[in-house]
């Protein structure tokens, strides 16, 4: 068994260098291999030679959750959720959480001395907020958030604002985090996204206080809407509930952008049945390189060098969504233990060898099946109103997300009655984020200081 993981890691390594390529494939649906034909007898040979993982009893711990699981599903899940960093604070489930109302603190400490070099930019003070939050499922679950104090005395009208930045994580592992960065200094885990674009940096300098949330939850769901939708929605609560003198009447914004746009359109799209009260405190989002459609996804990112990528998000939603775990082949499974703790530069297997999903599945065209369009269906969240008004743009030469998705989110808001603004930027992904940016925060930042929005549907 041994030997099998160090070959899949090496594999995986190898892949991971290739999966942040970003050359367009010739082809979106790619047609080479027979899904019919040749896949469904290999996903067996697969099964054949690859012996599955032996897993430990899934424990009986809130974490885990395995009500309504099969013994052998509730086991894989626990052995592939996210290991523990050895920081209690992050790690450990708070007692009696349902409790706790939804947004309420459950602790909080001081990380300025790490947090002050880490950010890169003048902070009086940075505290990081444990709070009670919600599941995709609707069981209590908490989440860590990151609020960074500028220097100096907040000269605009009313009292500070505040930005809430939400990072693309897009990450398997604690650790990869912007909390892990703050509270314990750059380490090989430290995401790039957290300084380009300078998003936080250019909001402190403007006075303003930032709000980060760990927005994966602690299974680390990566690109799970409700799970990022909540743990944003609830973080603006814990600040004006435990600062109320400080924020309780500040304006907040929110922006992010790629997998910060997925918790941005969550959050959006659950306020005005979840956080109600927040409708009046939220003044404007911005999203941009929106994932807005995880079924067009299926086609852009399947089969190519973004495979790799593509595949982790499934297997991430999975740990909050386990009915896609259940459809894991041996392979994937073992894939799973060897890479659930990476972060997000270092998940791309398919990524060189181009493979399509099916690779990874006990059963054939999964990307078309009924498993697969319900969870497009949950995640896309369709009819559900932005409560506030809306900034979204996507690049302009996008391959992977493509501006479609972004495109029918605009469309989808405008209809229901949403002020919003889109642009088309130039650039693919990567670049699209540095064109796009510097328009968004402007815009974000006239919905702070009172201006109101602008509507262009």
């Amino acid at each position: 068994m041994f030997s099998v993981r160090r070959i899949l890691a090496a594999v995986l390594l190898i892949g991971g260098f290739a999966g942040v390529a970003h050359a367009q494939p010739a082809d979106p649906q790619p047609s080479g291999i027979p899904i019919s034909g040749v896949l469904p007898a290999f996903q067996q040979w697969i099964d054949s030679v690859v012996p599955p993982p032996a897993f430990p009893n899934a424990p009986a711990t809130p974490l885990v959750d395995a009500g309504g699981l099969s013994p052998d599903l509730a086991a894989l899940r626990a052995a592939t959720l996210p290991t523990p960093i050895g920081d209690a604070f992050v790690d450990e489930w708070p007692t009696r959480l349902e409790d706790f109302s939804a947004g309420q603190l459950i602790a909080w400490r001081d990380v300025t001395a790490t947090a002050g070099p880490a950010l890169i930019a003048p902070v009086k003070q940075v505290v990081q907020l444990k709070y009670r939050t919600t599941d995709s499922h609707g069981a209590a679950s908490y989440a860590i958030a990151s609020l960074a104090l500028p220097q100096g005395e907040w000269t605009g009208g009313g009292e500070r604002p505040v930005v809430v930045h939400n990072l693309p994580i897009n990450s398997l592992g604690r650790d990869c985090n912007p909390s892990y960065t703050l509270a314990h200094g750059f380490s090989t885990s430290t995401n790039l996204a957290e300084y380009l674009p300078p998003t936080t940096q250019l909001a402190l300098l403007r006075g303003y206080a930032v709000l980060i949330p760990d927005h994966e939850g602690p299974r680390m769901a990566y690109a799970e809407p409700f799970v990022a939708g909540h743990a944003v929605l609830d973080s603006i609560r814990a600040v004006r509930g435990s600062m109320p003198n400080e924020f309780g009447d500040s304006r907040f914004g929110i922006i992010g952008y790629s997998g910060g746009a997925i918790a941005t359109k969550g959050a959006v799209k659950l306020m005005s049945d979840y956080a109600p009260e927040l409708a009046d405190v939220v003044v404007g989002a911005a999203m941009g390189g929106v994932p807005a459609d995880y079924e067009l996804l299926s086609r852009s990112m399947n089969a190519n060098l973004a495979s790799g990528v593509f595949m982790a998000a499934t297997f991430a939603i999975g740990r909050e969504r386990p009915e896609i775990l259940a459809h894991m082949n041996n392979l994937a499974q073992w894939i799973a233990l060897v890479m659930k703790d990476t972060c997000m530069n270092s998940y791309g297997l398919p990524g060189i060898l181009q493979l399509p999903m099916d690779i990874a599945a006990n059963f054939p065209d999964s990307l078309h099946s009924a498993l697969a369009q319900d969870i497009y269906r949950v995640t896309r969240m369709d009819g559900m109103k932005s409560p506030v008004p809306l900034y979204i743009y996507n690049g302009g030469q996008e391959f992977w997300i493509p501006s479609a998705g972004a495109r029918n989110l605009y469309d989808e808001q405008c209809a229901l009655g949403v002020p919003a603004v889109y642009r088309t930027v130039l650039g693919e992904h990567i670049i699209a984020a540095f064109t796009g940016f510097p328009e968004s925060l402007e815009w974000l930042g006239e919905r702070l200081g009172g201006v109101p929005a602008p509507n262009e549907c």
